[in-house]
């Protein structure tokens, strides 16, 4: 039985999960989580039992000092609650550890155990893929769900993906199963460019989280370090030929393939959430190891980074592959 001594009742509450690993490409899940408890200034209430679900030799332990004692911090999971002010405040659950090494049925047992006693009305699970996508185009977001219904009110797709799963595609099920709401939301993040940081993508899942669940979230310096980041891979990409080429192919590949959804509602809900933090109205406050998940479900390159050394002290992207016709994004969850 899960007693929660010192948490509030809870307002509404969402629970919002990111796992760092094979779910999380560019980091870009968990540094969206992170985000939002650094911005609402989350407090820690759980933490799960590292022993139980963690493998010490995959993700080791780290020492640290403070006040000239040496003490250690354990690879774990951690829930922290944050309030989301405004005319409509709701509190969010926010989950962030790492994907287990073993148990994930005991380890999305514990989750849900925490969300039944909180009263959680849904679950969110950021992921972000490798893809053919490039970085000059928005960021796309995919958000799939196992509940029918559930997609037809929210503009969701319905899960059709069959293939090698992680963590995120066990806890929504788990969650369906259980009867507890949940959706997956997805970043493609360009397979050329993998190494984290991707604030571009962060923001991407952010800002669909914020349409989602009708919060508004305090971005901070987010928009500011997409576009520095996107401004850098353009030069980098600039310095070579073949780069150059390839990403124009999967611009026009992606252009081609979106123009017939270039239409109003993606318009409408990029105008509203410019309403939203224009007038500040809308409900919400003041304004690891081993490869990643790819849109074809297997693993991408392991701590392979589009970045490398070369002889003039200056980084460049790596020859890419020859581009291989339409792209079509398909999400692992």
């Amino acid at each position: 039985m899960i007693e929660l001594e010192g948490v509030p009742e809870l307002v509404d509450p969402v629970m919002v999960a990111a796992f760092e690993g094979w779910n999380d490409a560019g980091d870009a899940a968990s540094t969206a989580v992170a985000h939002l408890d650094r911005e609402w200034k989350g407090e820690v209430f759980a933490a799960l039992d590292a022993e139980d679900y963690y493998d010490f030799q995959v993700n080791r332990p780290t020492v640290f000092m403070e006040d000239g004692v040496r003490k250690i911090t354990w690879p774990t999971t951690r829930l922290s609650v944050v309030r989301v002010g405004g005319d409509k405040p709701r509190d969010l659950v926010l989950v962030r550890g790492i994907e287990p090494s073993m148990r994930w049925r005991s380890f999305c047992n514990e989750l849900l155990g925490f969300a039944h006693e909180l009263g959680v009305e849904l679950v969110v699970v950021l992921g972000a893929l490798l893809g053919d996508t490039p970085h000059t185009r928005p960021v796309p977001i995919s958000g799939t769900t196992s509940d029918t219904d559930l997609a037809r009110r929210m503009d969701l797709e319905e899960t059709k993906y069959e293939g090698p799963t992680g963590i995120v595609g066990i806890l929504q099920e788990a969650c369906t199963h259980a009867g507890v709401p949940a959706v997956s939301l997805w970043a493609a993040v360009p397979h050329y460019v993998s190494q984290p940081p991707n604030p571009k993508a962060t923001l991407a899942l952010l800002n669909r989280l914020e349409d989602l669940i009708g919060v508004r979230v305090p971005l901070g310096e987010l928009p500011e370090d997409a576009r520095a980041w996107q401004v850098g891979v353009d030069q980098l990409a600039a310095e070579d030929s073949e780069v150059a080429e390839y990403v124009q192919s999967l611009e026009e590949a992606r252009d081609t393939a979106e123009l017939p959804e270039a239409s109003g509602e993606a318009i409408a809900r990029e105008f509203e959430r410019y309403l939203r933090r224009r007038d500040g109205s809308g409900p919400g406050g003041t304004g690891g190891p081993g490869g990643h998940a790819t849109a074809d479900g297997g693993d991408g390159p392991a701590g392979t980074p589009f970045l490398r050394d070369n002889p003039s002290g200056r980084n460049r992207p790596p020859k890419p592959p020859k581009a291989s016709g339409d792209d079509e994004e398909s999400s692992e969850d």
